[in-house]
């Protein structure tokens, strides 16, 4: 990959890559991405959410406009940009001088993407699933009639359903797959709307939309994938431990304890301070630091929020809980892990979790180069690429 760099700001950085990697996807133009990142100072909250979502409003009047006139295709393609473009911005909208507008924001972008799916060319159908006392939300795309296997395709912490096209939805489709994307809980509307936070064990969430799934007609109950990018390479092989009716799962990378991600950069004094159970003075501590370091601080409230805590000690006494060490042993399904050049999250994370599949007789590790511009996490660069290895494999793996 280049070295150029649109901003020093890390998280500013990986968000823009993604934003041109999804161009391919119709979800993005490459000249919108461009123009949209130079009005940007670096490293500021308030202009990456007001210009990502003045570029979104822009594409969404264009798309009002289209519709009205029949020019559908159109219309379809500027719903689509204008809902990654205000979803892209929704994410620093916490750190702004204005936090209060999150949610209007976060409504603004799902309506673009709802007008989006009532627009697109081939079935997609609006959907609730099961789930305790409060349905998850999703869209289920038909891949074509009849009968046909599913993928269930799962997002990270903190990515909206308008991301999980260019994460092997779209591809998937066209290679004949029903794919469901969904909101679980910590996510889209569970969190926004439903107030439901994270839960460590997913199965409980992936159980209840295979109980969902099977009985339907269209859906082949004995070809059921599971597959998720980002922190879903915890939840994907969790929920696998427990759910026997997966054929195949994919993840993006593998990650078995979600909490290193927080943790691999404290001294070890901090560490010491949340074994003593010390949560106020770590908080404390992290304040300072956040002080001192606004970068940090940008991302905080966002990575906290899902846990429904502004309480950073919690979460990482929470994220004990998130380990795979324990119960990855129990994953039958065939596995194919990615495992990215650079990858900044959970380093190392993706061969861990290939070595602990031991009741894994198929199981592929699939190294991503900074050769092929498919560095980093998640390939924010290189989805085709991606795509094209993942659903080679799973042609080949799903039985039938």
């Amino acid at each position: 990959m280049s070295a150029h760099r649109f901003f020093e700001d890390t998280g500013f950085e990986f968000a823009t890559l993604i934003a041109l990697g999804a161009a391919p996807y119709g979800l993005s133009e490459v000249g919108e991405v461009l123009s949209t990142a130079a009005r940007i100072a670096d490293g500021d909250a308030d202009e990456w959410f007001d210009q990502w979502s003045a570029t979104g409003e822009r594409c969404m009047d264009q798309a009002g406009e289209c519709e009205a006139a029949g020019h559908v295709v159109s219309a379809r393609w500027l719903y689509l940009r204008a809902s990654f473009y205000m979803g892209t911005g929704f994410f620093y909208v916490l750190a702004t001088r204005d936090p209060s507008r999150e949610i209007a924001a976060w409504r603004r972008h799902r309506d673009a993407f709802a007008r989006a799916m009532a627009l697109w060319p081939t079935p997609v159908e609006a959907v609730e699933i099961p789930y305790e006392d409060t349905p998850m939300q999703g869209y289920l795309f038909s891949g074509g009639e009849g009968s046909r296997p599913l993928l269930i395709a799962t997002n990270g912490s903190d990515g909206t359903m308008a991301d999980m096209l260019c994460a092997g939805v779209l591809d998937a489709v066209e290679r004949g797959y029903h794919v469901l994307i969904y909101d679980g809980p910590g996510q889209g509307a569970a969190l926004y709307e439903d107030g439901l936070p994270f839960r460590y064990d997913w199965e409980k969430v992936v159980t209840p939309i295979v109980d969902w799934a099977s009985p339907r007609a269209d859906v082949d109950s004995e070809r059921i994938a599971l597959c998720g990018w980002s922190q879903a390479g915890y939840w994907v092989p969790r929920a696998a431990a427990f759910e026997p009716r997966l054929r195949a799962i994919m993840v993006d990378p593998g990650v078995v304890s979600v909490g290193e991600s927080w943790t691999r950069h404290l001294p070890p004094p901090m560490l010491q301070m949340l074994d003593a159970g010390q949560m106020e003075e770590f908080d404390a501590y992290m304040a300072e630091g956040m002080k001192a370091d606004p970068g940090i601080g940008l991302e905080a409230a966002k990575r906290l929020e899902p846990y429904r805590t502004d309480s950073l000690a919690e979460v990482l006494i929470e994220l004990r809980k998130w380990d795979l060490t324990d119960v990855a042993g129990r994953v039958t399904a065939p596995a194919w892990i990615s495992s990215p050049d650079d990858e900044q999250f959970w380093p190392g994370q993706s061969q861990r979790l290939f070595d602990l599949l031991t009741g894994v007789e198929d199981k592929v590790l699939a190294r991503f180069t900074s050769e092929d511009g498919a560095n980093w996490h998640c390939e924010p660069m290189a989805p085709r690429i991606r795509a094209q290895r993942m659903f080679d494999w799973l042609d080949e793996t799903l039985p039938g």
